[in-house]
């Protein structure tokens, strides 16, 4: 079902079942997409990368993930765009900006109890119901409820990782980092320059992180530039010196070294490797 209105407003929520052609799910220009599996097995290539899903999994992709559909049994599916509910603006309303959209290098995943899926399943029911509601009041309806999901997905993702043991100000410290990375990874490469943003010093940022006890910020931006470049070897015809230009390379050598240490071969053999998994 689809919702969309002449001043742009864009929302469609299906029920993804084994018919699911992968084409569908990379319609996503200037969209977000929530992905609930409803059935265990679930298998995608996302970026290039085999990831397995389960029941009551949830993740998030906006328009840059590139999906392969493997298998999909049974799965719910949201997408909307930003004419419709704009995340960045809102942020203050659901507080996803850089954690289930645009800050992550892995695909941002959540699993549901027993408790919460119900919940989903009740919300999902008046999300159909709504969207057959054309009325005056069914825009303000339905964004009402996709604030609800988000709310909740956001709150599951918190507890669910160590961002639930930061305090407020610490937490919009790594959102804002993340946001700021996926918004200028191509141009900007060291964490000075990301703290200088956020009018913070490089040590804070660093600070920060290792109460994360995971990765370090310079890691966060490394892997976001890891993760363009496996997009564009695998999924466009620009040669490696175009592809390193476009992330912010001049020397090709530099980004080959870099990208060899990071993935174990050169970005020429990654290329033909993943051609040859294809075929």
């Amino acid at each position: 079902m689809k919702f969309e209105k002449p001043t742009g407003e864009y929302l469609e929520i299906l029920d993804l079942t084994s018919n699911c052609d992968s084409s569908m799910l990379n319609q996503n220009e200037g969209k977000l997409s929530v992905i609930w599996f409803t059935s265990d097995n679930n298998t995608l290539i996302i970026d290039g990368r085999e990831r397995q899903f389960d029941h009551n999994e949830i993740i998030f992709l906006t328009e840059f993930h590139q999906v392969e559909k493997v298998k999909i049994n049974t799965a719910k599916f949201v997408r909307f765009n930003k004419s419709f509910y704009c995340i960045v603006n809102h942020d203050s309303e659901v507080g996803c900006k850089g954690v289930l959209f645009f800050g992550s290098n892995s695909i941002p995943r959540i699993n549901l109890s027993n408790e919460d899926g119900e919940m989903l399943i009740s919300l999902w029911k008046i999300f159909e119901y709504e969207m057959k509601s054309a009325d005056e009041l069914q825009l303000e309806m339905l964004q009402m409820l996709l604030k609800r999901l988000l709310i909740l997905c956001t709150r599951i993702l918190k507890k669910q990782t160590a961002l639930s043991e930061l305090e407020d100000d610490k937490l919009t410290i790594v959102k804002e980092f993340n946001y700021l990375v996926e918004q200028h990874f191509k141009e900007k490469k060291t964490v000075a320059e990301y703290a200088d943003l956020l009018n913070k010093s490089p040590k804070t940022l660093s600070n920060v992180f290792k109460l994360l006890g995971q990765k370090t910020p310079l890691q966060f931006i490394q892997e976001r530039i890891l993760l363009e470049a496996r997009r564009q070897i695998i999924y466009t015809d620009q040669s490696i010196s175009e592809i390193a230009f476009e992330l912010g390379y001049d020397d090709i050598q530099a980004f080959s070294r870099f990208f060899k240490k990071a993935e174990g071969s050169s970005p020429s053999e990654y290329r033909t490797l993943q051609t040859k998994k294809v075929s």
